[in-house]
């Protein structure tokens, strides 16, 4: 079995090409590649597949083995993945996931993908509420990107114990679902430092969804703009909340290696 380890921005997948639809046992295929000492390593597993419905399907995978609905970074690297090995010469594609079908926007620079622009989809931002962990409150505001989120918004988020605090977050009783977790500290209306919490993964260098949810949140509470980057342990993000509703994100996609599985 090939694969190929990608990132964006350092939230990182081992991409499988699927034309067969994803292998049997994915689960726990994800759980034994992304290991950091035993396997590939990487945030999760994203299978390549056909779709009756897009240009492919994305079937995601996070690290312990539970299957996402939408992945920011990986969709990136996904339509960099295809587009670099002549799956396709498109460079508008639909990718369908289990958030709904995702529009990507592919910017070539020497027959390579270097960037790419995401069409996230229409948030739908809660009201915000506060949350008592460990007796510190913590104000949220609930963020469906395709996938849940709850967007803190912090200080510091040099300060925040991400680790303690993320896990706990993801499965507040509050909530009505495991949800991904942003720390978020705007440092003007137009730049947000963020770290995130994802369910199923842990703390990772970045989040594409999060990083739409962040600014959706801080956009409809009139702290920042309806565009504005966001700055995580991986790099920079660009979001945008156009007045047709739609979020867009753009960042890069890097390939890292291929590989073979022999056992």
């Amino acid at each position: 079995m090939n694969f190929t380890k990608m990132h964006g921005l350092g939230n990182d997948y081992i991409f499988l090409y699927c034309p067969q639809g994803e292998p049997e046992g994915a689960e726990e295929l994800a759980r034994q590649l992304s290991h950091r000492h035993t396997g590939v390593g990487g945030d999760g597993l994203i299978c390549i597949c056909p779709s009756e419905n897009a240009d492919f399907r994305m079937a995601m995978f996070n690290a312990d083995g539970s299957r996402g609905t939408m992945c920011g970074n990986g969709i990136r690297c996904l339509g960099k993945y295809v587009y670099d090995r002549k799956l396709t010469t498109k460079t508008r594609l639909t990718v369908e996931t289990g958030g709904g079908v995702r529009t990507v926007d592919l910017q070539v620079e020497g027959g390579k993908v270097a960037e790419v622009t995401v069409d996230m989809g229409v948030p739908q931002v809660g009201k915000p509420m506060a949350l008592q962990v460990e007796g510190i409150q913590v104000e949220g505001t609930p963020v469906w990107m395709g996938n849940p989120h709850l967007v803190c918004l912090v200080e510091d988020v040099a300060a925040v114990d991400v680790t303690r605090l993320g896990p706990q977050l993801e499965v507040h009783p509050k909530l009505s679902q495991r949800v991904n977790v942003e720390f978020v500290a705007p440092r003007d209306t137009a730049h947000i430092a963020m770290r995130v919490w994802e369910r199923g993964s842990g703390e990772t260098m970045a989040c594409g969804t999060g990083a739409s949810a962040a600014l959706a949140a801080l956009a409809s509470s009139g702290v920042t703009e309806r565009s504005a980057v966001v700055a995580l342990p991986g790099g920079e993000l660009s979001i945008s909340w156009g007045e047709d509703g739609h979020v867009h994100m753009t960042g890069p996609a890097v390939t890292v290696f291929d590989g073979e599985l022999t056992h």
